[in-house]
């Protein structure tokens, strides 16, 4: 049967990192897809083949992630968000984590589970490196949340929490005895969580294209 691209993509999951736009407003709002919330004991992650969460590896230590934690669609970090990094670090010599652009969401409701779809809007990020790679963390409010919603940059957030965040990023990774791995080379607000937003989107062109390119040279074929 003959079905064109775009129908029988109506009828198929979208891939979460392919297949969802950002959004319209972005980079003021985003949408999100959460793999992870704070009441994991497992650390989920999107298998980039299926689209589908995988279990990654069982949190073996008490730290746990105090956000909503997922991906933006349609990014991708690369050469435009480690140049980003460098220039706002000094350094050279770095390349992106060749994942999509990582973001934590701030809210006061309990979601009890990932796999969905949120809109939130960026206040921040911590400028993150692991190993050498770009790994920036985004930090967003929940569009609308009652408590964080009116918040529009990082300053404004309690710092009790923004210190939670930066220490889960940094110890996450470490079983006792181990070197840090993880460096945050610095902090941004609501421009820059913009500015590096929109590098990783040129990434995500640069290395993938866009959907309606895609989907226009499937109908050709």
């Amino acid at each position: 049967m003959d079905v064109k691209a775009s129908q029988l993509f109506r009828l198929l999951r979208p891939h979460p990192w392919h297949g969802v736009e950002i959004g319209p407003r972005a980079p003021e709002v985003v949408t999100a897809y959460l793999e992870i919330v704070p009441t994991d004991t497992v650390k989920y992650e999107i298998e980039k083949s299926s689209g589908y969460l995988r279990v990654d590896r069982p949190q073996k230590y008490s730290s746990l992630c105090p956000t909503l934690y997922g991906f933006l669609p349609q990014t991708y970090c690369a050469e435009a968000v480690a140049a980003v990094g460098a220039a706002s670090a000094g350094r050279t010599g770095l390349v992106g984590d060749g994942d999509p652009l990582d973001i934590c969401v701030v809210t006061e409701k309990t979601i009890p589970r990932g796999d969905i779809l949120v809109s939130a809007r960026p206040i921040g990020g911590l400028c993150l490196f692991d190993h050498g790679e770009a790994d920036d963390k985004l930090i967003a409010v929940l569009e609308g949340d009652a408590v964080f919603g009116a918040v529009t940059e990082l300053s404004d957030l309690p710092p009790g929490l923004l210190e939670r965040i930066r220490h889960y990023f940094l110890t996450y990774k470490l079983a006792p005895g181990d070197e840090p791995r993880v460096e945050i080379a610095g902090i941004y607000g609501r421009a820059g969580a913009h500015a590096v937003i929109e590098a990783a989107r040129r990434d995500y062109r640069d290395h993938f294209g866009d959907l309606e390119t895609l989907l226009a040279e499937t109908r050709q074929r």
